[in-house]
């Protein structure tokens, strides 16, 4: 019997007010969605960290914000965890991603040696909802992933925060492109 996930994308503490890379209203999502987890009648719950432990270029003393970023989400760190505003009472498994490398998708990360997409086949999943953290970097990756592995995509727009609005636009078009069904309304930073 099919069923639906929710993907909660990167709701960490460096990505949140008073982190390393954060994004303005990273904390309110986390509360936002700990809010609505309850009401979202979804059989299943996960959740993706970036868990960097050497990601090469990735990180840049002279980040461009778009493709280099300052040091983030380093194992070890408080940075790394969940923000504390998130509930985890729901959450069945963590998929951590890009230790060695970039990995905005979360479907490029594991849990207990499990990628994110055959988790999802074993529980015959076949619709996702993707929140959280950044709706123009890891959610729009995390995004296209799922419709390219064959699961129908949603994107709940409000329970995402954006880096940037001119890279949160061009993100909603490839989304749209993609065939994911996008909702809420966006909130959109300046650029």
């Amino acid at each position: 019997m099919a069923s639906d996930a929710v993907i909660v994308v990167d709701v960490q503490n460096d990505f949140c007010e008073g982190g390393s890379l954060a994004v303005n209203g990273g904390a309110d999502v986390a509360a936002a969605i700990t809010r609505w987890l309850p009401t979202a009648g979804a059989d299943h719950v996960v959740a993706t960290r970036d868990h960097h432990v050497d990601p090469g270029g990735h990180f840049s003393e002279h980040p461009d914000f778009d493709h280099t970023w300052p040091t983030h989400c380093v194992v070890g760190t408080e940075g790394v965890e969940l923000h504390p505003a998130l509930a985890r009472d729901r959450i069945e498994a963590v998929f951590d991603k890009g230790e060695y490398d970039a990995a905005y998708s979360g479907f490029e990360g594991r849990a207990d040696g499990v990628a994110l997409a055959d988790w999802l086949r074993a529980r015959d999943i076949d619709r996702v909802t993707v929140v959280g953290i950044a709706t123009d970097h890891c959610v729009r990756a995390t995004a296209l992933d799922a419709a390219l592995e064959g699961f129908a995509t949603t994107v709940r727009l409000d329970l995402t925060a954006g880096v940037a609005r001119k890279t949160t636009e061009r993100g909603l078009r490839q989304l749209r492109e993609a065939g994911v069904t996008l909702t809420g309304e966006p909130v959109l930073r300046p650029a």
